[in-house]
């Protein structure tokens, strides 16, 4: 069996390992569901009616505004449950005992990373119905969706990556909890909740600069039929790029 092998083989053990934590410690599934679909509510039904007037439409006019935004906090919420798991694996003193073993050193990574995105789609499809439910109606047909699944998957990837790191970082669960904390309030200074330009001066070009506003404006191009093609590019580029840094990142740390 090749060296290829041998890492695909130990990876998806790793990988077998987290969906079992996951599946035992279910709330923490519901809370990654459970906040945004709080805030989606919030939004929509308090201050929807106000906010919708003011993108020129009403209250279902702004759900279908809000829900690209909302999605993407939950992907920006990956990052609390991502860390706090490495950081438990860190201090409990497992990942000793697996360098003590003739295992792939990088499948322990491989595995927390492929089992954090696969609990975020899981919990991107729960707020998805939710949306639905609540009224969210896309112009666009399945492909679309298809596509909007991919870029949250692909920035889901980017974010987990970072959010190891972040766990290696750490020297405790506590503080490996809290310093994802800025990702999960990134969503809030783009355009996920109102546009850009009816930010103050200074707001408005961090908002328009930083990674979230672009993927947000990409699944909202996909979801309502607005234009694509510039802000998946910039998309792509920012999701490459965290990714790299964080896989980097997170490798020199755990070698360290």
């Amino acid at each position: 069996m090749t060296t290829v092998a041998y890492t695909v083989r130990d990876s998806a053990t790793m990988l077998r390992r987290n969906l079992k934590h996951i599946r035992r410690y279910p709330s923490m599934t519901g809370f990654m569901a459970g906040m945004p679909i709080i805030f989606m509510l919030l939004f929509v039904y308090v201050f929807g009616g106000t906010l919708g007037a003011g993108i020129g439409g009403d209250r279902a006019d702004y759900l279908a505004y809000v829900v690209p935004g909302v999605l993407l906090m939950t992907v920006a919420g990956t990052g609390v449950s991502t860390a706090v798991s490495v950081a438990t694996d860190m201090t409990e003193g497992i990942v000793a005992r697996f360098r003590t073993m003739a295992i792939a050193r990088v499948s322990i990574l491989t595995g927390h990373v492929l089992g954090s995105v696969i609990q975020t789609l899981f919990v991107i499809v729960i707020v998805a119905a939710v949306a639905v439910a609540l009224g969210f109606r896309p112009d666009t047909g399945p492909l679309a969706w298809l596509a909007a699944f991919g870029v949250l998957a692909m920035a889901a990837f980017a974010i987990t990556w970072l959010s190891v790191g972040m766990g290696l970082v750490t020297k405790s669960v506590e503080t490996a909890s809290n310093l994802p904390t800025p990702l999960a309030l990134l969503p809030f200074l783009s355009s996920g909740f109102v546009p850009t330009d009816s930010m103050p001066a200074g707001l408005r070009q961090f908002a328009e600069h930083q990674p979230f506003t672009p993927i947000i404006e990409t699944l909202r191009g996909l979801l309502t039929g607005g234009p694509v093609a510039g802000p998946a590019i910039t998309t792509a580029a920012w999701c490459a790029g965290i990714a790299v840094v964080g896989y980097l990142w997170s490798r020199r740390l755990y070698n360290r």
